[in-house]
């Protein structure tokens, strides 16, 4: 009886030395990949976690130099920002909050160079689309009305639309090109919700240029509408 278990027990071994003397070899290094995914997934999400509290560190520091109204050291910690962490919201937030310091302490070629890095290195379209406005704007200041078009025309962060096209009446208007604008100041108030008290200002706007706000059509109803013609 013992031989015979020993039998089968000297079977199995050597089945199981044969499937891992054909297998063995892609089994390693499939586990190696694997556990090496993992690794890899977890450093990177602890270097994800540790590059957002440097910047967000370095953030704050900005903030508190914003709040003293110090553009010499928030200039220096944007630098310092943007260099070491370029790909971090942080960053993005900074420009933004550094380039208002600048354009408020009389630097607006500072303030233009800072707002065209976060328009071009943010990785979402609402950061680029808020540099580009507030860009457009300090171009609108010094006349540059073709390079302020420009920068509107890249502005295409969807939840800005009607802040881009108001922006663009501002130039327009600046230009001279009064039907234009009106026709940009109506895009933006058809398109402003109706809840947000900026959108009175758009209306005054218009009223100045001899031009009546006309409220958007009513979906609903439209749909309505439509399926009582058919």
């Amino acid at each position: 009886m013992a031989t015979h278990l020993d039998l089968e027990e000297q079977e199995q071994l050597d089945a199981v030395k044969h499937f891992w003397k054909r297998y063995g070899n892609l089994i390693t290094w499939l586990l190696i990949l694997v556990l090496g995914g993992y690794a890899a997934w977890n450093g990177w999400n602890w270097w994800q976690r540790d590059q957002a509290t440097k910047a967000g560190a370095m953030f704050d520091e900005l903030d508190r130099a914003a709040q003293a109204g110090d553009a010499d050291k928030s200039n220096r910690v944007f630098n310092d920002l943007k260099d070491r962490y370029p790909a971090t919201a942080f960053a993005q937030q900074g420009g933004l909050l550094s380039a208002k310091l600048q354009a408020d302490s009389g630097k607006p070629d500072l303030a233009q160079a800072t707002l065209a890095w976060v328009a071009s290195n943010a990785a979402e379209t609402e950061y680029q689309t808020i540099a580009r406005l507030r860009l457009a704007g300090l171009l609108l200041d010094e006349k540059k009305f073709d390079d302020a078009l420009k920068q509107l025309d890249a502005a295409t962060a969807p939840s800005f639309e009607s802040l881009v096209a108001d922006r663009r009446g501002d130039v327009l208007f600046a230009q001279g090109k009064v039907d234009d604008a009106k026709a940009a100041y109506s895009k933006a108030w058809l398109l402003m919700d109706p809840k947000v008290e900026y959108r009175r200002l758009i209306g005054a706007k218009l009223a100045a240029l001899g031009a009546s706000p006309v409220s958007a059509p009513d979906p609903a109803a439209a749909a309505a509408s439509s399926g009582a013609s058919r």
